[in-house]
Formats: C-alpha cells, structure tokens, sequence
C-alpha cells in the first residue's frame, strides 16, 4: 500500500516526543475528569516535561539500563511512565493488569525487572511477592513516600527540579534504535508466554505507517480502552494520539462506551470485535425502540452506494447516540463479523479492520479510506511486505510478513526465535488469502486447524463466526472430538453460548432445542465433512484473554472435563 498522507519522520520515541512536542505543545494531550462536568486539562508540552522529569529521577535513583515494569489501568500516569523509561532510562516491561498473583510474581522474576511503576490496588500484592533483584515499588497514587513505597508524583517534582538545575542525563540521553527497549510478554500461561523483545525502530515504523494510511491528524480525540499493556492500545492508541498531536481521554469501562464517546466527543477508537458487536446492539435495540426499523432498512438498501461522509448525515440521529464526531472506527485483535462490518458502513461508520501481532509491533496491514473490502483486514501497510507459506488449492497459506516492525527475537529464546523468523520473514501462524488486488483476509489460526480422517481441514473461526450470525447465539467454539477408541476419527462439536435476554422465559431444555435446531439447519447447508455432531449449551462466556481473543486450549480443558454435557444431534 503507498502513502496517502503526509507524515513526520522519526528515528525513535524520544526523536517522535521531541518533534511533535514542538509541533503540538499547546494541543491538548489528556482530559481527565475530576468530577461531573470537571476536567483536567494536560498539554503536549505538559506531558513531555513530566516524561522528562521522571525519567530525570529514575536515573538518579540508579535505573539507568536497567529494566522497569509498568502495572495499572489506563491513566496518563501509566503512559508518562512507560515514556519515562524507555525513552533514556532503560527497558520498559509493560505487564497485563489482569494477572494472577503467582503469574505477575513468575514474570517479575523472569524480566528481572528492578523497580515497577503500579497503580495502588497492587503495592499489597507487589510488597508480598517481591524478589531481591525487585528494588523499588513506585505508586502512580501516593501523593507522598513512605518508608516502602516510593511516590510517582514527588519522583516526577524532583526529577523536574534537577532538569531545571541542569541535569541533561535523561534529556540528552542516546538511544539505539536497533536495541531490546521494550520487552512484552505474549498471553497464555507463564511457562507458555515469551518474551518479546521490540525496539524503538520497530514501534516507529509503524507509527509512521499508521500515520501515512489513516486520516487521522491532530484535531482528533481517541478513547482508550484496550488494556495500555498490550501492543494494540499501546502502539496504535496512546503513542500515535502522542505523535500526531492528538487528544486523549480514558473509559470509565466497558458498559460507560456509549456514554464515554458522547460525552468526550471522541473521533477515534481502536477496539476488539465485541465492542463494536456491542455497540451494534444498543444501535439496533434503539431503531426497533423508535419504530424505525423499516424506513432506516430502506434507507440503508438506498444509499449502500453513498460515501461513508452522506450516509453519516443520512443517519444523523444514530451517529448522535455516539457523540456525533465519530471518524473512525479500527477493529483488531480478533476477526470482526462481516456482517457487522457492513452494517455499520451502511450506516456511514467508517469502520476498518486491522491486523497485526506483537512481534510486528503490531500494524502489519489495516483498511482505510482509499482501501477497504469487507471481511478483509485491508492491504499491507508501506514498510511490510506480505506472502503466503504453503498455498492448499484453496489459495490459503500461512502468512508470513517482512519489515521494520518485525521484532528482534523472543528474549532468551532461540529455539521459538528461529521457528518463526527466517531470513527477516517472520511466519504469523494465522492461515489467509490474499486477492489479486493485494488484500488480505484471515481464515484462522494455523494451530487450531483440525484434521479429519479423510484429510479434510476444518477451519474453527470460518465455522463459528457462521454459528454466531444466528439471533440468541452469543458466541460459540468449534472443536474435535474423537469417536470411540479411533483417535484419528475425529468429529466436529460445538459449545454454543446463548443470550439470556433473548431466550428470557423458557427453560433450559427449551432454549436447548431451540439452539440445535439452528445447528440443524446450518449443518444442511455445509458439506457433510463439516457436519457438527453435538453441542453442549451453556450461559457461561468462553474463557478469554485481555483483548477478548479466546482461550482455546483452556476452554477445550473444561469442555472435554464435562462430557456429561454433551448433546448428541441427529
């Protein structure tokens, strides 16, 4: 994909805040409520004396090289820090808000990290799980420090006060671009997780690709949402807002969205699939409140061939349940339904998908104004190329990209590095196609693939996001199961998670009915080799991580550990 707008070219984090510091100082950067109808206001040039401070009194306190985590909900307090660190202090260990006690002490000790930067809510669990190599507990809340716990707030007074007195450690600090800076641990259990190693280079490029492909510039208002330790919200979220001169505002949580992007008057949120499926409801639940259904589906089908900007005016009242200053939608880290997709196209949303992982720090290809095919995650952003692996004759082959982004290794882990990286082509493990005009679509995990006896390939997330598509059906899983003592005669089962609210009234055995009568009716429509065989109904949400990927090997754990649950089909 070439460039279509103009961007700044930076050599590194420090080099992006340097430059868009001048450019942008007086934007502003945060807007924070203190209380209804409150704000604080931070500026450009506000948050990058404060990044300069506390990077100044980390280096005092004798951090420099060394490693630092960074633990807490989304707040200006954590990005301040992890700016801190790694632009002249050391590395910065970003870890996931939502570990388990044992996890987060299991990755403390294999990041060996020296001191961490948290939100208060964890300084009881970080003092009891402290190692020796663990020197400093610094709270993003105290106002003042106490005998254990070191205040962020008086490091970041201190630190400015040594830069005024002259102190240029960390102002005047050199940074190589090609060296580990960053250190992000990949989800899954502990023993399971590695360590990616990314550097200033990588994460620049992809500012600078985003930047070139997405109309999004200073003017705009992004929400932060996503957890701000994983490479999605960090990369795409809070430093391109930073490097583009953009406004920033935090989510008061997942079911505040609605209210958050009205009240902010957001322009831009990156988001998971479920979000959008969520807001897509309340989109809905209105329409049939109001009695519209009828003349907004009309409509719809009138204008599908109108630009994304007349639909939005065509369908005002909706967009006003959202702020009415939504520009831009980026869906990632899971597959979006294309249905959903294109609804809210129709509805003149502009929603693209985007595509990426944490070793390619994450952007690999994303839709945009000029590219844009639904169910497709768009073409190849500027500095990445794309290839497919092993064609089947269905065109699908693994993915394997090339690039700037791509990380330098997994930390301390040769044997995955050289699986997956081969002369700069980085393999994905997500299986695709790509069209004759260069874009991309994912059929699936590469690993979850299930081989039948005859040889046939089962796709799992082609298979449920048909069985999601159905009304009641939250979400499902598709998995093998193998029949009697063959364990190469696998058969196909699903558990499928039901919406109380839709199925409200009727009993379980009911809904049950209800439910596989409309695997039935799937099954007539696929090939028999995909036939699902059985189904266990439940109410309970699929095991997931974080960023609302699932959790198949867990799930399949607890699925195969209940075998009285299942329901045969005929």
């Amino acid at each position: 994909m070439e460039r279509l707008y103009k961007y700044t070219e930076i050599t590194d984090l420090k080099d992006m805040l340097k430059k868009s510091g001048q450019k942008y100082g007086k934007n502003i950067a945060y807007k924070i409520r203190v209380e209804e109808g409150n704000y604080k206001i931070y500026t450009h040039e506000q948050v990058r004396n404060m990044v300069d401070g506390l990077g100044t009194a980390l280096i005092d306190m004798g951090l420099k090289d060394k490693r630092i985590a960074v633990i807490g909900e989304n707040r200006y307090e954590w990005e301040i820090a992890y700016l801190s660190i790694v632009c002249g202090t050391g590395i910065v260990v970003p870890l996931d808000k939502s570990l388990p006690e044992n996890e987060l002490e299991s990755l403390l000790k294999r990041s060996e990290v020296e001191a961490i930067i948290c939100s208060e809510k964890y300084v009881d669990t970080l003092k009891k799980i402290r190692n020796q190599k663990l020197k400093y507990i610094i709270s993003m809340d105290l106002e003042k420090t106490d005998e254990e716990i070191i205040s962020q707030k008086e490091l970041i007074e201190k630190g400015m006060k040594l830069v005024e007195r002259g102190d240029k450690r960390f102002t005047e600090a050199k940074i190589d671009n090609e060296k580990m800076s960053i250190m992000l641990f990949t989800s899954g259990t502990t023993s399971l997780s590695k360590a990616v190693a990314l550097s200033h280079k990588n994460i620049c490029s992809n500012l600078m690709d985003i930047s070139s492909t997405l109309d999004v510039n200073s003017n705009d208002i992004f929400l932060s949402f996503l957890p701000l330790h994983h490479v999605f919200e960090c990369t795409v979220g809070f430093l391109f807002s930073l490097y583009i001169g953009a406004q920033t505002v935090f989510c008061d949580g997942i079911r505040h969205i609605p209210d958050n992007l009205k009240e902010y008057k957001v322009s831009v949120m990156a988001s998971v699939p479920a979000i959008y499926e969520r807001l897509f409801k309340i989109v809905r639940k209105q329409i049939e409140k109001s009695g519209e259904l009828e003349q907004i589906l009309a409509k719809e089908e009138k204008n599908k061939n109108d630009t994304i900007e007349k639909k939005k005016e065509i369908f005002k009242d909706i967009h006003n349940m959202f702020g009415g200053n939504i520009k831009l939608f980026i869906s990632g880290a899971a597959s979006l339904d294309a249905k959903i997709e294109e609804k809210f196209r129709n509805l003149g949303f502009n929603i693209v998908q985007g595509y990426g992982l944490t070793e390619t720090s994450p952007i690999v290809a994303v839709g945009n104004n000029k590219y844009h095919k639904i169910g497709s995650i768009g073409k190849a952003v500027p500095s990445v190329e794309a290839k497919l692996l092993n064609v089947n004759e269905h065109g699908i082959g693994e993915l394997a990209v090339k690039g700037p982004n791509v990380m330098i290794e997994y930390y301390n882990n040769k044997e995955a590095t050289n699986k997956v990286l081969k002369n700069g082509w980085f393999s994905t493990g997500d299986l695709a196609r790509i069209d004759e005009e260069g874009y991309i679509f994912i059929c699936g995990r590469k690993k979850n693939v299930i081989v039948l006896k005859n040889g046939k390939n089962i796709y799992p997330e082609e298979m449920e996001s048909l069985i999601n598509k159905e009304d009641g059906i939250d979400e499902s899983f598709i998995f093998g199961k193998p029949i009697s003592d063959d364990p190469t005669n696998i058969k196909i089962y699903v558990k499928v998670v039901y919406n109380k609210e839709f199925f409200a009234g009727m009993s379980k055995e009911e809904i049950t009915k209800e439910i596989n009568k409309k695997i039935s009716a799937i099954n007539k429509v696929m090939p028999r080799y995909k036939a699902i065989r059985g189904t266990i109904i439940s109410d309970e949400p699929l095991i997931k991580t974080t960023t609302n990927k699932i959790k198949r090997e867990k799930n399949l754990e607890v699925i195969l550990g209940k075998e009285d649950s299942f329901q045969n089909l005929q």
